[in-house]
């Protein structure tokens, strides 16, 4: 008997075609193989399709007596234009195809497309030409420009017609009416044919788009024609050539169509590939300078030549993960030419049913591919492993006869490409926390990727990128502005002093802002930018000052290419090079604790740079983070004002500020979204009232974004409005007053506009951050009375009680001392910029795409000895104010890859949590739980979850984790800390139910943590101290059997 093919819920007519997202639905059908497995079935108004996602059912279909590829709605579309050419042609009624292709085989083969050689490098020159002109700080739209190269190429090198794209600020109107074209055929197959015919407007774009393409094709014929040539190019053999079969020629109108073919999906694939591959080496920094490593001892510094074609192994590896992770052709359709069954007779298929196999999900399967199958390893495809794959792995071109007939001419403008580029450039990401994002015409590239390229040899600028940065995308694709400029540079100075940093969440960056921002006060000219803005080309004409921090022992996303390179830059000397590193980190963390700066400061000093002082710690998990960066700080001034002979200039800054007016005007409130901007759908409370307050949140994605279960949804809040009324009215101000600022330094202020006192200290600076000792010296110098002066000496000699515990802010030491006098310019300069906070998310894809949910802790404290206002948390207040259809600024951070759940929904979890950090695991089993109830076999988890009593704050204890208990896919274990007769913590229920977790490791689960320093150093000590009890071992032998135990099996998620 067979099994039934697994369906989601439809409506009425319409069946599942309403849930598509219809300008990318690509991405609807992978969640959906995310949810229901292997296969399953869609009702699109009527038509249904069978979808295939496991190589194991691929195999299967992959033969093309039993399932020939089909037409399908969307290919249909497409024929509106490309009629019968080679990739839309009904076969085998259509026999032009049959012509055609033997016709145009030779024309493709390997040894014809060398000669194109020669015309290929003229294009890519361009490329490279245009890259150079316009200089390091002009981000780069990857896919845009990749498109221009692949349409250029195959327009010179198969009909020798430049289409000259490099030399138009805007793309060519046949490449502008071409995407329109693909865009709306997509929609259109999508769509009932009534709907089609009722969008008269659409439809009018739609023709007129396809005219403009024929009228490029057309005059390319008739040139042609007009004018004969006698190079042996495509247009010639489809012109000239005849069948050897049937001795028939090519029809003109039949040219045409195949002229519109090549030039249409003859670039996509190509494009494609190099987009991806840009991406890629760029997000995995090891593997860009394994290749560099490769051409550079290679080909060098000489032009690539034909004869070194096929003769780089690493660069043809990257090629092809690239193309495995990013298939530009994601899907093809065949249909059975009988009824027949599948998987060994498991599921039935009828005679001419419509098979869509998604080769996306395919080259993710993990029973071909291995756990790390989303990951991006070059390797997997060398040293005689990619030959040993079993037959039809690997199918980004397609397959049999209907496969990609110009792969060779792709192959070969791909590795031209790629060499030329990296042989001339480096690159950093525009966007250091961008996350793959996909797109949608004929084939899938990345959306809203831009780079930088900076040439390789000569003096290069910094590049100052944010940690923090918003991408603002707009309907025309633009990318919006950045609150810190490109190449910051301080006038005023003398020296160069270049500052670099490493950042994720805004500490490390926040502390080289302050570097910044006070050198011109000691006689430098400060630039300020990424460390992997100076990959390859670090500055040695001006001190160098590092501060950067490590994760979980890994450099930050904008560092990663420039740790990379250093660790591989054996042979680079610098003894020129004058520095100083800062490292931020979390003790707690013993084995990665400052790693990574430890390592730049230890690499840069073996290679000959003079090191101008000791390597500065800051533990963010201590109570002396920020005194640890004044004291490193202020011998830092010191000691390169006494090397380079500078003087320090009075007061605190260079900041000026000029009222514009009282500002009557709220205009500027009034502000439309874009696509960066969420909306809010629900926020309710979840605890009972009494309690510390946790709420569930739920936003609407800005278009475009999606996530992962166990990312971070980033927030950039604005501070709580009771804490700007106090520093608004401290300083006599109105809110409503609008001031200008100027400043000669690199600033993340908003600088030369007007600007309204509350907006500025609503969202460009940190209000409620305790202050630093730095601060406290800085007030002691205006303090008017002996007590006053006494009172900030006290909360010196005991900072970390005094002002880290009882989280006291500038702000709330002056409103204590009303006798010191500072202006408000000083008091913005003390102030740190606003930084963004990320949460954990808590919801799952499968669950709604397009949505996403929190679980935060609202900080609020109105107990605090020594304080005389309330402390509110700046992020948790913000989002616990928020109200249905507010817009919030967001973007999804990628968690760290192992903290997402096995690509196989059988590998049993451990979770452990204790109040919010419940957020991930909730996510993780909301997919668990839809995957079950789809049908497919779920793992057990056991969820460890540490609140304080079962009436209170057991969250979602009686929904949803309750459902998901019944429905079997969890294991519910909570620790309730007040409970009089039962009173326990996370690591007191782990030790009682040692067995069940000693069980479930045997079993091959996985392990997850989220939580806070303290619950996971607590959940490790008791695992541990079970190791030990279980192996016999001593405390020290158990840690070290722990760390071998969870390696690659234990994810954290740890917060502060």
């Amino acid at each position: 008997m067979t099994t039934p093919i697994p369906s989601p819920p439809g409506l009425p007519f319409l069946g599942n075609a309403a849930s598509i997202d219809l300008d990318f639905p690509l991405r609807s059908f992978n969640l959906l193989a995310l949810h229901y497995g292997e296969i399953y079935s869609l009702n699109l108004a009527g038509d249904k399709v069978v979808f295939v996602n496991s190589y194991e059912l691929l195999k299967e279909v992959s033969d093309d007596k039993r399932f020939p590829k089909i037409i399908n709605a969307s290919l249909n579309e497409l024929r509106n234009a490309a009629k019968d050419g080679l990739f839309t042609a009904r076969v085998p009624e259509e026999i032009n195809w049959f012509i055609a292709h033997r016709i145009l085989m030779p024309a493709f083969s390997t040894s014809s497309v060398l000669g194109m050689f020669d015309d290929m490098y003229d294009i890519v020159s361009q490329l490279v030409l245009k890259w150079e002109r316009f200089g390091p700080n002009h981000p780069i739209d990857v896919s845009d420009d990749f498109t221009r190269l692949t349409l250029d190429a195959i327009a010179l090198c198969s009909m020798s017609y430049r289409l000259n794209s490099f030399y138009r600020d805007e793309l060519p109107p046949f490449v502008q009416a071409m995407c329109h074209f693909l865009v709306e055929s997509g929609r259109r197959s999508m769509r009932p044919g009534i709907v089609n015919m009722l969008k008269r407007g659409s439809a009018l774009k739609y023709q007129a788009d396809i005219d403009t393409m024929m009228s490029v094709v057309d005059e390319i014929l008739t040139d042609r024609k007009v004018h004969p040539t006698d190079k042996k190019d495509l247009l010639t053999c489809m012109i000239e050539g005849r069948d050897k079969e049937t001795g028939l020629g090519l029809p003109d109108e039949n040219i045409k169509k195949n002229l519109l073919t090549f030039l249409v999906a003859g670039h996509e694939t190509t494009s494609g590939l190099l987009s991806f591959a840009m991406y890629y080496l760029l997000r995995y920094p090891e593997t860009m300078r394994k290749l560099r490593e490769e051409i550079d001892s290679k080909i060098g510094d000489r032009p690539m030549k034909a004869s070194d074609l096929h003769k780089l192994p690493y660069l043809i590896a990257v090629m092809r993960e690239s193309l495995r992770l990013g298939p530009t052709a994601p899907a093809r359709v065949v249909a059975p030419t009988e009824d027949t069954t599948l998987k060994n007779g498991k599921y039935f298929v009828q005679k001419g049913q419509e098979i869509l196999i998604n080769i996306y999900m395919v080259h993710r399967d993990p029973n071909l591919w291995g756990d790390d199958a989303e990951e991006f390893r070059p390797e997997r495809m060398l040293d005689g492993k990619f030959e040993a794959l079993p037959p039809n792995a690997w199918q980004p071109f397609g397959f049999g006869t209907r496969a990609c007939i110009g792969r060779a001419f792709a192959w070969q403008e791909a590795q031209m490409a790629l060499v030329s580029i990296i042989q001339r450039f480096d690159f950093v990401m525009h966007d250091p926390s961008y996350n793959l994002r996909l797109r949608s015409t004929l084939t899938i590239k990345p959306d809203g990727f831009y780079i930088h390229a900076i040439p390789r040899a000569g003096r290069r600028r910094l590049l100052a990128i944010p940690s923090n940065y918003m991408v603002s995308s707009h309907a025309n694709g633009s990318v919006g502005s950045i609150t810190t400029s490109n190449a910051d540079v301080a006038m005023g100075g003398t020296h160069p002093l270049y500052v670099l940093f490493g950042s994720n969440t805004g500490s490390a960056e926040s502390f080289a802002q302050r570097i910044a921002t006070e050198a011109v006060g000691h006689g430098f000219r400060a630039s300020m930018g990424t460390l992997d803005s100076v990959t390859g080309h670090l500055p040695k004409d001006g001190p160098v000052i590092i501060v950067t921090a490590s994760y979980e022992g890994e450099p930050a996303d904008n560092a990663k290419q420039f740790v990379t390179w250093l660790k591989g830059a054996k042979d680079q000397k610098f003894g020129e090079l004058s520095y100083a590193v800062f490292g931020c980190g979390n003790r707690d963390w013993v084995q990665t604790y400052q790693r990574i700066p430890t390592l730049i400061d230890r690499l840069l000093a073996e290679r000959g740079a003079k090191r101008l002082l000791s390597r500065g710690e800051g533990d963010a998990g201590g109570s002396d983070f920020f005194e640890s960066f004044d004291r490193w700080c202020a011998n830092l001034w010191e000691e390169v004002s006494k090397i380079y002979e500078t003087r320090k200039a009075d007061g605190v800054g260079s900041l000026k500020i000029t009222t514009v007016e009282t500002g009557s005007s709220r205009a500027n409130l009034l502000r439309q979204p874009d696509t960066a901007f969420g909306t809010v759908i629900e926020n309710h409370i979840l605890t009972s009232p009494g309690a510390p307050e946790k709420r569930h949140i739920e936003f609407a994605l800005p278009e475009g974004m999606t996530y992962r279960a166990g990312d971070y949804l980033a927030i950039i809040p604005v501070n709580p409005p009771q804490n700007v009324h106090r520093a608004i009215a401290h300083f006599g101000l109105s809110a409503e007053q609008e001031i200008t600022l100027s400043i000669s330094g690199p600033t993340s202020l908003p600088v030369n506009k007007a600007i309204s006192v509350f907006n500025l200290l609503s969202g460009y600076v940190e209000l409620s951050q305790p202050a630093t000792t730095r601060d406290l010296r800085v007030l002691s110098l205006t303090a008017k009375s002996q007590a006053t002066a006494e009172a900030l000496k006290q909360l010196s000699s005991a900072y970390a009680v005094e002002v880290v515990e009882k989280r006291l802010s500038v702000l709330d030491i002056l409103e204590l001392h009303p006798d010191i006098n500072i202006s408000f310019e000083v008091f913005l300069q003390l102030l740190p910029s606003m930084r963004v906070r990320q949460y954990s998310i808590s919801s799952s894809p499968l669950w709604k795409p397009s949505h996403v949910t929190l679980t935060i802790s609202v900080m609020q404290s109105s107990s605090i000895p020594g304080r005389k206002e309330p402390f509110y948390g700046v992020a948790s207040t913000y989002l616990a104010s928020l109200h249905p259809g507010d817009k919030v600024q967001m973007a999804v951070r990628p968690s760290n890859s192992a903290f997402h759940l096995p690509s196989d929904p059988g590998v049993p979890l451990v979770l452990f949590a204790a109040g919010s950090g419940i957020a991930p695991m909730r996510g993780f089993l909301q997919e668990r739980a839809m995957q079950a109830e789809a049908g497919r076999n779920v793992g057990k988890s056991l969820l460890f979850f540490g609140c304080r009593n079962p009436d209170v704050d057991f969250l979602y204890g009686n929904g949803d984790l309750k459902k998901w208990q019944e429905l079997g896919v969890v294991d519910v274990r909570p620790a309730f800390s007040k409970v009089t007769h039962a009173r326990m913590h996370v690591q007191d229920r782990i030790w009682e139910d040692r067995e069940d977790i000693h069980k479930a490791y045997l079993d091959g689960a996985k392990f997850y943590l989220c939580g806070s320093s303290k619950v996971a150093a607590s959940v490790k000590e008791k695992f541990t101290t079970i190791i030990g009890h279980i192996k016999q071992e001593d405390a020290g032998s158990a840690s070290k059997s722990f760390e071998e135990m969870m390696n690659g099996r234990f994810a954290t998620d740890v917060f502060e």
